[in-house]
């Protein structure tokens, strides 16, 4: 799912010119193409070999990848030495913020389906991540976020969502609803602590690094209680290392890069975009089919991430 963050990253209440200058490329671009690689998560997933437990296909991913990500990168090796004390105790606070995402999601997936978890978790994260943003003084949303976020997340809703609306829905498992809703906390917290200390000047790479390093280990567990057999196959392999590689590794660290630029909250919701890349590859790659509404909600979504793309300065000349 769905990495992120020197100078001060500019907050949503406040745009300083020099963020004002900068060129898409430095900040939501490289949050859109982690999104667009986060969105083959489903699809390669659904290519494990069969009897493959979903939460060890995720733990194994975020072990792998979350080794990657440390062991590539020297600042990730340095940063608690170099960090102080109280910014210690939020990489660890990031690392079980990076465990607790996928700890909470499967099960979610598992209670309430796909549809209704992926909306919640997604959606969810940018309310939280503008919350907790707010709550922590790292500013206002502003109305620009506001607006934009509301509209990504009804597209969203709609897209995913759009094949129970037509065909007459179950009725939703609450507990599920909650785990996806701390799925959601979750992946706001790491955003936030990453983009907080990447703009006190720590490398972006170096502090994806660290988080993703220790919730490696600290997922060790989820992964050797269950039946690694799967692991072995061709099929089992090539899936871990597509999820490991390209939706772990380089997605994080086009994310932490993004987030140099971009403050936490506008990139959760930039995130958004997960599921739209999702839905067309199930179309594409796996032979499903949209309703109308659902391709409604595709335009939508589009239209609420292109005004949080588009530089606040830009204008006509």
């Amino acid at each position: 799912m769905p990495n992120r963050i020197s100078t001060p990253a500019p907050t949503l209440a406040t745009t300083t010119p020099a963020a004002r200058r900068t060129s898409p490329l430095g900040g939501p671009v490289p949050i859109l193409v982690a999104a667009l690689l986060w969105g083959t998560t489903g699809t390669a997933s659904s290519l494990a070999p069969d009897g493959a437990p979903s939460a060890g296909i995720g733990a194994a991913a975020l072990v792998l990848g979350g080794l990657l990500l440390f062991l590539s990168t020297r600042s990730a090796r340095a940063l608690p030495r170099a960090c102080g004390r109280r910014e210690r105790w939020q990489l660890a606070v990031g690392a079980v913020a990076v465990v607790g995402y996928p700890v909470t999601f499967y099960p979610a997936v598992t209670r309430a389906g796909v549809a209704v978890a992926t909306v919640i978790a997604l959606g969810s994260a940018p309310v939280f991540a503008g919350l907790l943003g707010w709550l922590t003084r790292q500013g206002r949303p502003s109305g620009r976020w506001a607006c934009a976020t509301v509209t990504a997340v009804v597209g969203c809703a709609v897209l995913v969502l759009g094949p129970e609306l037509t065909g007459g829905g179950a009725a939703v498992d609450t507990v599920g609803v909650a785990l996806a809703a701390l799925s959601g906390l979750s992946y706001a917290v790491y955003s936030l602590i990453g983009g907080k200390l990447i703009s006190r000047g720590h490398p972006s790479a170096g502090v994806m690094g660290a988080m993703f390093g220790a919730a490696a280990l600290l997922v060790l567990p989820v992964l050797f209680l269950g039946d690694l057999r799967w692991l072995a196959s061709p099929r089992g392999a090539a899936v871990v290392l597509h999820l490991a590689v390209i939706t772990t590794f380089l997605a994080y660290r086009l994310f932490g890069h993004g987030l140099r630029r971009t403050s936490a909250q506008t990139a959760t919701t930039l995130t958004l975009a997960e599921p739209a890349v999702a839905a067309l590859l199930g179309v594409a790659v796996l032979g499903e089919r949209l309703p109308a509404v659902s391709w409604c909600g595709l335009a939508i979504l589009a239209a609420g991430l292109a005004v949080l793309t588009v530089p606040v300065g830009t204008r006509r000349r």
